[in-house]
């Protein structure tokens, strides 16, 4: 089966908060195709990236993990962020990023799913690009969409909220965090929201809680799952890699069987992609687990939980 991610690489200037330095490939999109790549899937990232030493570093660390790039635009420098580290490892951003691509540019043939979020999904003039290839696969494709919300870069907020609910509603999979959430809709319970969500035409969305655990909703069910106790470097990356272990489970069904999915095998699900997301902030910097790691972290979960059939 093959992935495309569309969406914006950007190297991550970690700052710790004892005022040291790291930099690291990033961009929620990149993140997600190299979460994938790390557990051995077919995927395409559709990309801008700079001919300079960033953009040069997150291409060989994307090609490592095996992701096929697809260079539409050539930035005048690869897009940063400042993150910055409190003393729990909680991140928080300052940006320096554009994305201009432009309708038109030469497609990536025949994906069986389609993953887009963040930046490059909400954010002009690119936007309208990453709609349109959508729209263009959708017949034959899934779709899935993660707002990670940054609000610095969003606008107006109304605004804001209208294009992210166009980016759902094009979706057959979305997941956000309860901190998205709240930015998008304050004071509203996180449930309320994704049912909302749900509303707009998605069949399944996932809620990411941090330390609290996660929420998976569908028309039918409603279902919360723990996250694995682990001692966090930083949160850097982890929601993109539950996102890249939510779309390998999934991998290789369709909007019916998305829409058909029971109460046991979403608790099931939302614990494997949990273990993702827990080896990754169990280390420096957006690192997801290859297979290997996943499957072990998995086991280890498993073992009180029950595994995905």
């Amino acid at each position: 089966m093959s992935f495309l991610v569309i969406g914006e690489c950007v190297a991550d200037i970690v700052r710790g908060a004892d005022g040291t330095e790291r930099v690291h490939p990033g961009g929620s999109p990149a993140n997600v195709a190299h979460g994938l790549g790390r557990l051995g899937r077919e995927v395409t990232l559709l990309t801008q990236l700079a001919d300079d030493p960033a953009g040069r570093r997150i291409a060989d660390h994307l090609k490592g993990a095996g992701v096929r790039i697809e260079v539409a635009g050539v930035p005048a420098r690869t897009p940063s962020a400042v993150v910055g580290l409190d003393a729990r490892g909680q991140a928080t951003y300052t940006f320096d990023i554009a994305w201009t691509l432009e309708s038109g540019e030469p497609p990536v043939a025949r994906p069986a799913h389609v993953h887009i979020g963040s930046i490059a999904a909400v954010t002009a003039p690119g936007a309208a690009a990453v709609l349109a290839e959508v729209e263009r696969v959708r017949d034959r494709a899934t779709v899935s969409y993660d707002p990670n919300v940054r609000p610095a870069l969003m606008g107006e907020h109304g605004e804001a909220v209208a294009r992210v609910e166009r980016c759902v509603a094009l979706s057959d999979l979305v997941k956000a965090s309860d901190e998205d959430l709240a930015w998008l809709y304050p004071g509203q319970d996180p449930r309320e929201a994704a049912a909302r969500w749900l509303g707009l035409g998605p069949a399944v969305v996932l809620v990411t809680r941090g330390a609290a655990g996660s929420l998976a909703l569908t028309r039918r069910e409603t279902v919360s799952a723990q996250a694995p106790e682990v001692t966090v470097v930083d949160t850097v990356g982890a929601g993109d890699s539950f996102m890249s272990a939510v779309l390998d489970t999934l991998a290789g069904r369709g909007r019916e069987d998305l829409s058909g999915l029971d109460a046991g095998y979403l608790a099931r699900l939302l614990r494997r992609a949990g273990a993702a997301a827990a080896v990754t902030v169990s280390r420096a910097g957006a690192q997801p687990p290859d297979r290997a790691e996943l499957d072990a972290a998995g086991e280890r979960f498993a073992l009180r939980f029950g595994r995905v059939s």
